[in-house]
């Protein structure tokens, strides 16, 4: 993998931080000064609430018990699932789908947060979430070794990420989504407790069935042969087909909150992490 690509996304922020519990004063205020805290207002003293939590300075003015409440924003870990099935040895679609989980997994390291690249195909190759830019080297190196092989099943992929994960998470799924309908729309729904983001990688030529005439088709997972006319009827049917596949995977999106992108192979990488950039809205949140 050329990485010269890295240093082009030190212009975006990897957006991490999630509201996830509430806070009040006192010692743990001042153990995280600064850092993720957001006042939301005062509320007053109730019954069983710790006095040391109490703002003195309120109560100054007041002569009434008020403690001051804040949220505090905690770093999600990111976990980005790569489809490593043989179907993604299609042209240059795992070469592709690896600088995507390479470029967000560099711009969570820019933040000093955890990341993992966890493969899969028939099963989870689950990752450890690490920090740094060893890790991330080491990640790169995985990636440049990996062959895609083995038929894809991502219902099972994610039933074994959710129980392996327990807390919440951003997810960024990474694959061809060449897969039934109804086995991606579950794999959306068991991941949706997750701030998560689906990323379509295809290529060209069969994003569109680019090809004229007698062609010999072989699917790369099933090795299935199948030799065929390819006519403008024949062509203008695929793309619909091709059409409803995804529109099936955004519908399922959209009910969970969840944000789809689409990319082909000949998009220029910068410009593909530049859209996911500003437009996914797990990120603003």
């Amino acid at each position: 993998m050329n990485t010269a690509f890295l240093a082009e996304l030190d212009r975006f922020t990897l957006l991490m931080k999630k509201r996830v519990s509430t806070v009040y004063t006192g010692a743990r205020r001042s153990i995280k000064a600064g850092r993720g805290i957001s006042p939301l207002g005062y509320r007053e003293y109730r019954k069983g609430d710790d006095f040391k939590l109490v703002d003195w300075k309120v109560y100054g003015r007041s002569e009434k018990l008020y403690i001051r409440e804040h949220e505090e924003e905690r770093s999600l870990v990111l976990h980005v699932l790569l489809d490593a099935s043989a179907s993604m040895n299609y042209g240059k679609k795992f070469e592709y789908a690896s600088m995507l989980a390479a470029g967000f997994s560099y711009m969570a390291t820019r933040e000093n947060e955890k990341f993992a690249i966890s493969r899969f195909a028939e099963r989870l190759t689950p990752e450890e979430p690490k920090q740094g830019r060893g890790r991330l080297l080491l990640a790169i190196e995985d990636l440049d070794r990996t062959m895609p092989k083995e038929r894809t099943n991502i219902k099972r992929s994610a039933e074994e990420f959710d129980k392996m994960v327990k807390t919440t998470s951003q997810v960024i799924l990474i694959s061809d989504f060449l897969d039934e309908p109804e086995s991606l729309v579950n794999s959306i729904y068991r991941l949706s407790r997750n701030d998560l983001i689906l990323i379509q990688v295809l290529d060209k030529a069969e994003a569109s069935l680019s090809f004229e005439g007698d062609v010999r088709f072989v699917d790369l997972e099933s090795e299935e042969v199948m030799a065929t006319r390819v006519s403008p009827r024949i062509m203008e049917e695929y793309q619909e087909k091709m059409e409803e596949h995804r529109n099936r995977i955004v519908e399922a999106c959209d009910d969970v909150g969840a944000d789809f992108f689409y990319f082909t192979t000949d998009v220029p990488i910068f410009d593909a992490f530049s859209e996911v950039n500003s437009r996914a809205d797990v990120w603003r949140g």
